[in-house]
Formats: structure tokens, sequence, C-alpha cells
């Protein structure tokens, strides 16, 4: 009929739908209701194979006995037993037994051995199982096996040795040269200056930048020093002429991060307009723009194989890039909060990136995870560097430094900055750190306008400094 009302043009009644529905949840109510809390007919097939399965469970280790130790066990069946089968001898077979309630009835020579290697006055009681393997059957008399975490490798603690004061600002940035002779530090005093390594003496100043400095990095083969600021600007200065040479223009905004490619002549910056940049350091070119993070790029590293580049950002995820096509090959979200620094390490396949959540160890070139450092420094940590010992160090806003065995994730060492007379105490936190060339000299650059050098302790013995670790219980896989 309402076919035919609709067929006919004629206007179908509101109420018609409501009503239609309600006929069918009566219908369906009354097909289900008689039945609804009724149990199901039991099946007599299925009940007899769940008996089976709990008598098997329950007592399949003593059903096929042999016939003498049934009947041993049949005799001593009048008085209730909690019978415990040991591993014993053919002459501890007959030995005479009471009837008490914890008869102890020893196993014939059949049934599999304990091990051999019993130390003498520990208790190794163990329940044996006819055709069971060497491995006990139960839990609780299992004997603990030790943990697979990696044990730490001994270094010797680190130690201040100078203090290098001579920046009007903050002190952003650093790098090395690759002779090991010197290294440049960027400042919010808008200059960068060139100290010698060995003596800490102040060897040149470069004034060019508007704002600070917080990208710096030493060309390997060619006389080349990269700097990158706040101000937007991208410099290249000719260290034989001592002068900027070129300067790259296209970020929006402040610049955070700056790397060399290892192996062709290519720079990478990242910066506040959320883009990794890509330079031909010879034409000024900008080859391509890495987009795809939502938020201030911070931290950017370079390889010479796929994946080519790899960004962290304040949006909390690591990107991995394909510098030929321009994309992302993959991304990293196991962070909760920014990440500020990465580290590449000299050896391994494998890099570290930190975060005021963890700092989390990944492979190459997948970029699988491994895991979290043992700790938790609670900071936001600004800068880590890894030298070929395995010594990871990082850095934190807080003026603490920490000390991490690569392999492990053991925390060895705990350092707190002290400020320079004169300074807040606000103004202890490390903005930048790096190792030399040879992985034996440890800078930083700080909040109180000082760079700090640090080396090892090497009065430091492991009698002296024991390592005190505990391998963690549980294991977190993300």
């Amino acid at each position: 009929a309402m076919a035919a009302a609709a067929a006919g043009g004629e206007p179908v009644e509101p109420q018609s739908l409501k009503k239609l529905s309600l006929k069918s949840l009566k219908r369906s109510l009354d097909l289900f209701a008689p039945t609804h809390s009724l149990p199901f007919a039991p099946d007599a097939e299925s009940k007899r194979i769940r008996v089976s399965c709990k008598v098997r469970a329950e007592y399949g280790a003593v059903k096929n006995l042999p016939t003498d130790q049934g009947r041993a066990q049949g005799k001593g069946a009048a008085a209730p037993s909690n019978a415990l089968a040991l591993l014993g001898t053919q002459d501890t077979k007959d030995a005479p037994r009471e009837g008490t309630s914890n008869a102890i009835i020893p196993a014939p020579l059949m049934l599999p051995k304990a091990p051999e290697s019993a130390v003498p006055g520990k208790n190794t009681t163990v329940l044996s199982i006819p055709g069971s393997s060497d491995r006990f059957s139960t839990s609780a008399l299992m004997e603990r096996l030790p943990s697979r975490w990696p044990k730490p490798v001994w270094h010797a603690p680190w130690k201040n040795y100078r203090v290098i004061s001579g920046h009007l600002g903050w002190v952003r940035s650093i790098a090395f040269d690759p002779g090991n002779e010197w290294f440049c530090t960027g400042s919010a005093d808008r200059t960068i200056k060139i100290w010698d390594l060995a003596s800490g003496t102040l060897k040149l100043t470069l004034t060019g930048h508007i704002e600070q400095v917080r990208g710096l990095a030493v060309s390997q083969r060619h006389t080349y020093l990269f700097s990158a600021g706040d101000d937007k600007q991208v410099k290249c200065w000719d260290l034989e002429q001592n002068k900027v040479i070129r300067s790259y223009h296209g970020h929006l905004s402040g610049v955070y991060c700056l790397a060399l490619h290892p192996t062709i002549d290519v720079l990478l910056t990242g910066g506040r307009d959320s883009v990794c940049r890509v330079w031909d350091i010879r034409t000024k070119a900008h080859v391509s723009a890495l987009t795809g993070h939502d938020n201030t790029v911070c931290s950017v590293f370079a390889r010479p194989t796929d994946p080519q580049v790899v960004t962290g950002s304040h949006d909390t995820t690591i990107k991995f890039w394909d510098l030929v096509a321009g994309k992302t090959m993959c991304t990293l979200t196991h962070h909760k909060k920014s990440v500020r620094a990465m580290a590449l390490h000299p050896k391994e396949k494998s890099f570290a990136s930190a975060s005021a959540d963890n700092i989390k160890k990944w492979s190459l070139p997948k970029g699988e995870f491994l895991h979290n450092m043992l700790s938790q420094q609670k900071t936001i940590l600004n800068a880590m560097a890894v030298n070929e010992d395995g010594v990871l160090a990082t850095a934190g806003d807080n003026g603490s430094m920490w000390f991490w065995d690569w392999k492990s994730g053991h925390n060895f060492q705990q350092e707190q900055t002290i400020v320079q007379p004169g300074s807040l105490e606000s103004e202890a936190c490390i903005y930048a750190l790096s190792y030399d060339n040879s992985g034996s000299r440890l800078v930083t650059c700080e909040a109180d306008k000082t760079i700090k050098m640090w080396k090892e302790d090497l009065t430091a013995t492991p009698e002296t400094h024991p390592v005190n670790f505990k391998p963690p219980k549980d294991i977190r896989r993300y």
C-alpha cells in the first residue's frame, strides 16, 4: 500500500517509518526472546574431549608408569600422599618407607637424570616426568636465567679541565676542523670565534650575522666554514680570506640546524619554516626543499648512503629522506616531545635521538627501534654526541650532562655544569656539545657565555669507579 502511495505521488506519512521499525523490533523480540537466558544444550562429545584434555594435563606424567613402580605406588595408596618422585638409584628403590603422608618415592633409573653440575648443599629436588627433556616441568623449581641484556663496557669518568670565556652572549653552536687543530663556536653575540684546540686561545673572530648563530659546519674537502642563524641567513666563509664568499637565500624564518653531506657538495639546513632545504655549495642553487614536517626542523645529519638525510623536528617525528626524489622514505613517531638532538655513531650503522621524554637508539638504514637508554634525564635535551669508544654524552637545559655506554644504554656518569662567577643559576644550560675528531676531548657551549672542555680522568680504574649496573626487568618495545 505504501509503495502504491509512493508511486501515486502521495506524500508518505512521517509516522510510517517509525511504525515499520517498531514492528521489525517486535518481530525480532518474538523470535529470540524465549531462548534468551537459556543455556545451550550439553554436547556429550565436547564434554568427553574437555575431560580427556584435563586428565591428560593433570595426570599425563603418571598415567603410564612401569609395572614395579605402579605396584609400589599401589601399596602406598592407602594413606593420602603428596608423593614427589625423585631421581634415585637402584639402591634407594627398595629403601624402607614409613606410612607418612609425605612419602618420597624414588624414581627408577630409566627417568632422565638431573644435571651433574649441581652445587653441593644446593637443593636440586625436581619433579621428573617420563619422556620429558632435561628442561624441568615446573617454573617454581627452574633455574633463573641470567639477563640477556648486554653488560656495559667500563668507561673512565670525564672531568672538566678548561673553561674558555670570550663570547658576549649565549654560545649556541660548535664545529671542529677536520685537521683537529682548531674549533669554531657561534654565539648569540652574532659572532663566530675560532679557538686553538690545544691551548684554548682565541685565533679569530668573524662578524657578519645580524642574529645569533645557531649552526656551524666545516667542510672536509674545501677551506670553507658554513654558518646559519636566526637572521634567516646561511653563509659560506672562505677561511683563506676570512670573509663571506656566498650566501644562500630561501629560508622564510630562523635557521636552527646545519649539516654537510659527507660525499657530495651539498649543504642541508633546517629551520623554523618546517622545511629542510638542500643547497648546492658551489652555485648557491636551492636544489630542493624537503617538506613534510609540521613544525620547526631542529636537528639534521647526513650520510653517504640512503637514507642520506635524517631530520628531527619539534613535531616529535624523525624523518628519513630520499635525497634524489626529495621525498620522505620513512617517519619515526616514537617520541612524545621535540627531537632537538640526534647523534650518528661514527662506526656502527645506528644513531640516537634525544627528546625530553627519552633517548632512543635506532638502526640504519631501516630505522628499526633498538631500545631506550636505561635512565631518564628529565630535562629538555639540547645536544648529544657519541665517540668511537661508544661514550654518548647528552646535555640538558638545566645544565646536566650525562654520559652513557652506547651498547647497553647504561648511564655511568652524571655531571652538573657550574656557571661562571657573575652568572645567574638559571644560566646553567648547555646548548651544544661535540667531540673533537679523536674522540678524546669533549667541548660544551653554554648559556653562561663560556666554553667548557672535558677529558677522561686517566687516574680512574674499574676498581675506583665500578660499574653499578642493573639490567632492566621489562624491556619497552616502543
